[in-house]
């Protein structure tokens, strides 16, 4: 009896630990994904679609287009490969399902052979919101530098295409790469309102499209840019400060959940486990 205990309180504080250690690392990951790519993700997403070739071939939906360059076009993928993969993840992952719910009794081996497609065939999709928030993460702790870089840039002399280019080129993450494509599409021909307008759409938060914003009405209206890069960094810093404040707060609750719901437990099963061994060496009196 008390052996049993230990253990049970034992995984309650493994369980407990590892999941407030799973959420601490989460926030580390998504801080370092913006500054490196996700390769093996990539290279999964990449064999599933070899497994799913002829899926490849089918048209992929409208916003898939939209959701891979949110993400960053992790490894090149296309859409077609993605849904190719989708539907390659529902095929594996059925035989482990009919197998677990052939072994699970009643209704429960029902669910799992249906859940297990379905899950499979939105991994992928799962995978790929990942990178995304990653990404946009990664790219609102940049960008208040960067806004500074650019105005000391243009206020040495350079264009803004010119100076994005310049940013770009000494500095490395989400941000920095939009504006080196941009700087690159208005040096091959592309209007500067149409490349900082494709810049949002690959890179859709409410800071981007702010910037895109100011940076326009400053161009129309003959308005200093350096006055208007100075406000938008004072924006993106406030901005960031909130998004880290409410991220802080949120946290705050899921480990006080942990803690009640798995580390306390633990705590009581060990004593328990405690007493009972105890009361079993002392043959069951409660007193000697």
């Amino acid at each position: 009896m008390a052996a049993v205990l230990g253990f049970a309180a034992a995984g309650l504080a493994v369980l407990g630990f590892a999941s407030i250690a799973g959420s601490m690392r989460g926030i580390r990951l998504r801080q370092r994904i913006g500054r490196r790519r996700d390769v093996h993700g990539a290279a999964a997403i990449r064999a599933l679609a070899r497994f799913g070739g002829a899926a490849a071939r089918r048209a992929a939906p409208r916003d898939l287009e939209r959701r891979i360059e949110a993400a960053g076009r992790p490894g090149g993928i296309e859409p077609r490969e993605l849904m190719a993969a989708k539907l390659a993840g529902a095929v594996v992952v059925a035989l482990p399902g009919v197998l677990f719910g052939a072994a699970a009794p009643g209704r429960l081996g029902l669910l799992i052979v249906c859940a297990t497609p379905v899950a499979g065939f939105l991994a992928p999709d799962l995978w790929l919101a990942r990178q995304a928030a990653a990404r946009a993460t990664a790219a609102r702790r940049q960008l208040p530098e960067l806004l500074e870089l650019l105005r000391v840039t243009i206020d040495a002399g350079a264009s803004l295409s010119a100076a994005l280019a310049a940013v770009g080129d000494r500095a490395d993450g989400p941000v920095a790469r939009e504006w080196r494509a941009v700087g690159k599409e208005v040096a091959l021909g592309v209007p500067l309102g149409e490349a900082l307008t494709g810049m949002w759409r690959r890179l859709p938060l409410p800071e981007v499209r702010a910037l895109v914003a100011a940076l326009d009405r400053a161009r129309r209206h003959g308005a200093p840019l350096s006055a208007t890069l100075a406000g938008q960094a004072r924006d993106a810093r406030l901005s960031l400060r909130r998004r880290v404040q409410e991220d802080a707060a949120r946290a705050g609750p899921k480990i006080q959940l942990v803690v009640a719901l798995l580390l306390v437990p633990s705590v009581l099963l060990l004593v328990a486990a405690a007493l009972a061994s105890a009361l079993l060496g002392s043959g069951g009196a409660p007193f000697p």
